[in-house]
């Protein structure tokens, strides 16, 4: 293992009986990197971060974290971790400051240091105002924020967040994103899933595509969009209770067609243009949007399912 990794993985398996969840994936992931797990529900998504956590075993291959073993090195491993779960844990009817300062106990941080700590996380999440309210009284948004200080309350070199924002509205979303992009800049290594593709663009340096078990792709979200869709994506809505009746029409137009329950994508490299040609062959959609390919366009690709199946 070199310096520059923190985690190195090689035919990591997972089973549950006969069931394998993950089938033999390889992962290197980078000190100071943000590194990103998409995939649908079912994908392997949550047993390989388990094995990543240093929480569960692996059934098979090897995994390295910080050049450690977690078979006999797990404790070790998770004092350096941080893990920010799905579902927020909190103490409901605690303060947010005692939220805070009960997790850092755990670590055997001294009284002293575990209000520093505390007072530090408070500001940098910005629940400084709201440190002596009940987590029962604050926002999703909040106790989304909360949990991410609590993960940090040890200051580990890899922070481990499962769906952060799931849940949350716009403007609580882009502040959390703010505060993982501090931490990315502080040297911190994130490892992240997510359904949001817009937040995987946003936050990963790197991602791996799981399906079924199996990593199916993996590189920077713009390396992955240009190999594997297209410079552009015609969006197109028909009148019609059945938009599969314009495939065969559309097919000329297009590399390759996505027909989804309410409109057509058309996968091109010219977006504009594509629609002129449409129009010229007088096929009247009732709207039309041009748009530039995302990950989302890659995900269905790859999977062939819906983000949030």
């Amino acid at each position: 293992m070199t310096e520059t990794h923190v985690l190195e993985a090689h035919q990591l398996v997972k089973r549950f009986g006969d069931f394998e969840a993950v089938k033999g994936i390889d992962v290197v992931i980078d000190r100071g990197e943000s590194f990103g797990f998409l995939g649908p529900n079912g994908a392997g998504k949550t047993s390989t971060m388990r094995m990543i956590s240093a929480i569960s075993q692996p059934s098979g291959g090897t995994i390295s974290i910080f050049g450690l073993d977690p078979r006999t090195d797990g404790p070790q491993i998770r004092s350096r971790l941080g893990v920010v779960p799905q579902e927020d844990s909190l103490e409901l009817e605690l303060s947010v400051r005692h939220n805070l300062e009960m997790f850092g106990r755990y670590f055997d941080l001294s009284r002293r240091v575990v209000r520093e700590r505390a007072t530090e996380l408070l500001e940098f999440t910005q629940l400084t105002e709201r440190a002596n309210d009940k987590v029962d009284n604050l926002s999703g948004g909040m106790k989304r924020r909360l949990t991410i200080a609590r993960g940090l309350m040890n200051r580990p070199e890899i922070l481990i967040l499962d769906e952060p924002t799931t849940g949350l509205d716009p403007q609580a979303r882009h502040l959390l994103w703010d505060r993982l992009y501090r931490l990315k800049r502080e040297g911190v290594t994130l490892i992240i899933t997510t359904h949001y593709m817009d937040e995987a663009e946003q936050l990963c340096d790197r991602l791996v595509v799981m399906d079924q078990g199996s990593i199916v792709a993996e590189g920077a979200p713009r390396t992955l969009i240009e190999q594997y869709s297209t410079r552009e994506v015609v969006e197109l809505r028909f009148v019609t209770n059945d938009h599969e009746e314009y495939f065969d029409r559309l097919s000329p137009f297009a590399e390759r067609i996505e027909v989804l329950p309410d409109r057509v994508l058309l996968y091109v490299n010219n977006g504009d243009e594509t629609l002129r040609d449409v129009h010229a062959a007088h096929i009247t959609p009732s709207s039309a949007l041009v748009r530039r390919s995302s990950l989302e366009d890659v995900f269905l690709h790859l999977t062939g399912r819906s983000l949030t199946e």
